[in-house]
């Protein structure tokens, strides 16, 4: 213990330096987004629009100088743009005279199951809030329906969608609420529209701890029941709502995480390839097995449709990266999905503003930077997309 006279406590450093950080990123939001602090979902370019839909753009003109659906917005340039309540519309006409079913709704049809993806690494940076992130906000603009959950207590997820936990937050409002063991909430008292139609949000914040803290004593005394199906039954209350759910879960094998595993239908598991990183995860697999096999025990069907490790910050002409990255396709096979997530300036760049890549305009970017990013978040994505479609025996 030090006797500096000048000393102080270190816990009441620590808080003040929190709260001094707080007021600046709340002020930072406010002046990102006035005048009411909410974020809005940018305009697409017409070209951006028709990949999205999965049409020619020629043939998004011509809807619109035929008069069907939405009418878009048109610049001083006379380019089109549309907005994501655009696209959800445009999604909704062509489906009406789609080849086949799904075709521009791609969801779940009669005797599908719910998509519970649990994004999961206990290493710090290795992209599981940015994967996380972009694959909900992907599959929303596709046309799923989706959830997404922040189980992390950082709640990274939850700033990226514009609520900051410590004023927006102030009386709960996380999945906690609906799990936790004395008067759960019913789930969707805890649910945000975003910006984004089709993407709901479940906040998180460090409020998230408490079922980390209140599990043993809940154990102890008897009363947990099987505490690992509490996110399941939760999720239950909100099944025909949606078509995937994306938890963002925490960086570590606690109880949040093990009830996060044991409602998941898919595992996506990212991977930095680097050998520190891929040490440690050699121990994470191997804690996550013991725990599952406990949860086994007490009778889980700890059955899942896919696991998948998928590669982040990936650098193509780093030598030793590549090596890890054949080294973990020879030992894992068609576990590891082949698109990687690319590392770029731009993921990091749009983060500085709380946006993900899909949120920000292009013209912000050098394009090839631009470019290269979105290409590799959208091929990863659209292999998870596939593996959903392949799980409904469809594609």
């Amino acid at each position: 213990m030090t006797t500096d006279l000048f000393a102080e406590d270190l816990n009441s450093v620590i808080r003040q330096h929190s709260e001094t950080l707080a007021k600046q990123l709340y002020a930072q939001r406010e002046s990102l987004f006035p005048p009411d602090a909410k974020k809005q979902m940018r305009k697409f370019t017409s070209g951006e629009a028709a990949a999205l839909l999965g049409v020619n753009d020629s043939y998004l003109r011509k809807l619109h100088l035929d008069g069907k659906g939405p009418s878009p917005e048109t610049t001083a340039g006379n380019r089109r743009l549309y907005s994501a309540r655009d696209l959800q519309d445009l999604r909704q006409l062509l489906e009406k005279t789609a080849r086949k079913p799904g075709d521009y709704l791609p969801g779940r049809r009669e005797g599908d199951h719910l998509q519970i993806i649990g994004v999961m690494n206990f290493k710090g940076g290795s992209g599981k809030t940015t994967t996380s992130a972009h694959l909900a906000q992907r599959l929303a603009l596709t046309g799923y329906r989706v959830l997404a959950i922040d189980l992390d207590p950082q709640a990274s997820m939850t700033a990226l969608h514009g609520v900051q936990p410590e004023f927006d937050l102030p009386e709960g409002g996380t999945l906690y609420d609906a799990i936790r063991y004395e008067s759960p909430a019913p789930i969707r008292s805890v649910i945000r529209r975003t910006y984004i139609p089709n993407l709901d949000l479940i906040p998180g914040n460090l409020e998230l701890m408490e079922f980390e803290h209140e599990t043993p004593r809940a154990l102890a005394q008897g009363n947990a029941g099987l505490f690992f199906f509490r996110v399941r039954d939760a999720l239950a209350q909100v099944d025909a709502d949606y078509d995937v759910v994306v938890i963002d879960c925490p960086p570590q094998l606690g109880f949040l995480t093990m009830s996060a595993l044991s409602a998941a239908t898919g595992v996506l598991v990212t991977i930095h390839p680097e050998m520190l990183d891929v040490m440690s995860m050699s121990q994470f697999l191997r804690m996550t097995a013991d725990l599952m096999d406990v949860i086994a025990d007490s009778g889980a069907d700890m059955s899942h449709d896919w696991m998948r490790y998928l590669l982040t910050r990936y650098e193509p002409s780093d030598a030793p990266q590549n090596r890890i990255v054949a080294f973990l396709r020879t030992m894992y096979g068609d576990n590891v999905l082949n698109a990687p997530m690319l590392k770029s300036t731009a993921i990091s760049d749009a983060g500085l503003t709380k946006q993900t890549l899909y949120e920000v305009d292009r013209s912000a970017f050098t394009r090839s930077t631009y470019d290269r990013a979105v290409e590799s978040l959208n091929a990863v994505n659209d292999e998870i997309s596939a593996l959903i479609q392949k799980t409904w025996r469809r594609g």
